[in-house]
């Protein structure tokens, strides 16, 4: 646990009933929550940002796009398709980027940013493949929807990074002071 005060998670643990305090942001209606440390409170850290809500729904509607993906007209195959793939994949990648960073601020709001900007290309790659026949106008709801979803959460924890960083423990007193 040393080097770690606070840490958001992302998630909420099932089937633990305990809503955690942490980020701020929880009327926000985002869905980010932030989890606290675990020390003498019972919560286990986050060891991974694959625990993070956002690193789930984000990976969720990655391999949805793929799987809808296989049905776009092989001359797509390099353009569209590809673009599409990469770029939702791309969210849960700077995700991780971002855990990697957490230690510093100006670091991790960059990789946030990273894949605030790639949320938003899934999203005008989706406008695309709507207009261009590829898929209905109901899995272009569904997935912006989904793809907006990702992306009023990424916006929370760029607003307010805080709880998501590693932070140094204070430094113990000299007791020869």
């Amino acid at each position: 646990m040393s080097g770690v005060r606070r840490q958001g998670s992302g998630v909420r643990r099932q089937g633990s009933g305990v809503r955690r305090r942490g980020s701020g942001v929880r009327g926000q209606g985002s869905g980010v929550r932030g989890q606290e440390s675990g020390q003498g409170s019972g919560v286990m850290p986050v060891r991974s940002p694959k625990e993070w809500i956002v690193y789930a729904k984000a990976y969720e509607l990655a391999t949805h796009i793929f799987n809808l993906t296989k049905r776009f007209p092989t001359d797509e195959r390099y353009s569209l398709t590809s673009q599409i793939r990469r770029s939702s994949r791309s969210v849960c990648t700077n995700l991780r980027e971002a855990w990697a960073k957490r230690r510093y601020v100006a670091h991790f709001v960059n990789k946030l940013t990273d894949c605030d900007g790639e949320i938003g290309e899934t999203d005008t790659s989706l406008d695309f493949a709507k207009d261009c026949g590829y898929i209905t106008c109901d899995e272009h709801s569904n997935l912006t929807s989904r793809c907006q979803e990702v992306g009023k959460m990424l916006g929370a924890m760029i607003l307010n990074p805080d709880p998501w960083l590693l932070i140094d423990p204070p430094t113990p007193p000299d007791p020869d002071s």
